[in-house]
């Protein structure tokens, strides 16, 4: 008998031990490293009751690899010139905080965040794309030193290629162009706009590009941050994809409207420094000196600071955050996002600041553009009905706008939804700001989405037929990983 004959007969025993080893491993690693319990009960369902491609799937989903790495690129690394270091805890709360007791909160979130509040911001909102676009191509038309762009969706669209074509006309004239797209956020178009930038000779990078096996660990992970900064002084962040749904008065075939905002000030080089670590992780280069760090102006009286999260050294920053800002309201919060996943320590800060009695409003899309995530949500809601939270749909078009108002003095905004994948998985940025001028702005922004939402009733709830509860709550079951 040869060799083969030997591995044909002891080959099942081999795929069935070497199963059971994968198995036994992962399961270990998701005990011993899996900080929800519910998902590592998940995942040690689907390891053991699907052999093989159970532990392959916890490998290629389920594993953080990106954690360590990313820490070990910021180990030892200190400021670049321009950019404010870190302030004690002592020193972190500015004197013109007008309401007393969100200095608490400002503590709270000075022991979370590396980046210190920083005074003299001008923050703007611009609604939609409508709004959001043309300040943003002119803010790119106007630079004359530098620009760094970075999207999760960048299409191949009217929309994409406007932006395409100012990036090209600013490499023409010397501007410095860097443009860090997603990886997957890059394929929602094809062809592909990288072509098209690198033709134009834009210098653009993919953020963690998947398609290799090597990068199968990884394929999970997306950078889920919006900004744009243009000579290191005006900048722009929120919730805005570069596509053209985002301009309603083009009327296209999928509207969404969504919030994005034009920041200057100190306070744009923390984003530049939130650019700058993405691109060096991403490319190895290093982005320094006067063309992207200018030395900062104060231009507005908003308190302000850069909050970035991820699977890495900002791992749970935004989370903590959001706990911080509910523990510390006393009168109000406005929720607005489009998918309500949130985690139980979420839903118990939302129903003691409602027990204590804030008035918590959490605002929801009527229409959801991901079905599943809907159905997920709504077999959540009778958590936070039941305990006074009240919670509104918005009609159509979808709106994919991400903000939280407190007390009518403190806004957080940026590119986080409230669930698991961007508060656990996804590379996001958000800005917490302090001022009562701009809450108030926002509050009217608020109360304009309202006006036209269905307030959403325990009743009605509870009132969905049991065909509807099961499928709302089999969705629930895979929250960890929508």
């Amino acid at each position: 008998m040869n060799w083969l004959d030997h591995l044909a007969k002891f080959w099942p025993h081999l795929a069935a031990g070497f199963s059971f080893l994968a198995a036994l491993l992962a399961s270990i690693h998701a005990v011993l490293n899996k900080r929800d319990s519910r998902a590592a009960a998940l995942w040690l369902g689907f390891i053991w009751l699907l052999p093989a491609v159970g532990p392959v799937l916890y490998i290629t989903l389920g594993v953080n690899r990106i954690r360590r790495h990313a820490q070990s690129l910021r180990i030892g690394r200190g400021s670049r010139d321009g950019i404010p270091k870190p302030i004690p805890d002592d020193m972190g709360e500015p004197h013109s905080l007008e309401a007393e007791h969100l200095r608490m909160l400002a503590h709270v979130v000075n022991r979370v965040a590396e980046r210190p509040l920083i005074a003299g911001n001008h923050i703007h909102a611009l609604v939609n794309g409508d709004e959001a676009f043309p300040a943003m191509l002119a803010a790119i038309e106007a630079a004359s030193t530098s620009i760094s762009l970075a999207t999760y969706i960048f299409d191949n669209d009217r929309s994409g290629n406007q932006f395409a074509e100012a990036l090209g006309r600013a490499v023409a004239r010397g501007v410095q162009v860097r443009v860090l797209i997603d990886d997957a956020g890059a394929r929602y178009s094809w062809p592909s706009i990288v072509g098209k930038l690198k033709r134009a000779g834009v210098t653009v990078a993919r953020f963690l590009p998947t398609l290799a096996p090597w990068r199968l660990t990884t394929m999970n992970l997306h950078n889920h941050r919006k900004l744009l900064v243009a000579d290191g002084r005006i900048g722009f962040t929120g919730g805005i994809n570069l596509r053209v749904g985002n301009v309603l008065a083009d009327q296209p075939r999928k509207p969404v409207q969504d919030l994005h905002f034009k920041i200057a000030g100190p306070v744009v080089t923390q984003l530049q420094e939130a650019f700058a670590n993405d691109w060096e992780f991403t490319t190895d280069e290093v982005l320094a000196g006067d063309a992207w760090f200018p030395k900062p102006e104060e231009r507005g009286n908003a308190i302000a600071r850069v909050i970035t999260d991820g699977p890495d050294a900002d791992y749970d920053k935004a989370r903590w955050t959001l706990l911080g800002a509910l523990s510390c309201a006393q009168t109000s919060v406005r929720i607005l996002t489009p998918y309500f996943l949130p985690d139980q320590a979420l839903i118990t800060a939302l129903n003691l600041a409602a027990l204590r009695g804030v008035q918590v409003d959490i605002i929801l899309p009527g229409k959801n553009n991901l079905p599943f995530v809907h159905w997920a949500s709504r077999a959540m809601w009778w958590q936070v009905l039941e305990r006074g939270c009240r919670l509104w749909l918005t009609p159509p078009p979808f709106d994919h706008s991400k903000l939280m108002i407190v007390d009518n003095h403190w806004v957080f905004l940026g590119s986080a939804n409230w669930d698991p994948r961007s508060l656990r998985l996804n590379f996001e940025l958000n800005v917490e700001c302090y001022g009562r001028d701009f809450a108030g702005e926002m509050e009217a922004v608020v109360q304009s989405k309202l006006r036209g939402a269905k307030l959403v009733t325990l009743e009605e709830v509870d009132s969905r037929s049991l065909s509807v509860k099961l499928r709302d709550g089999v969705a629930r079951l895979f929250t960890p990983y929508l």
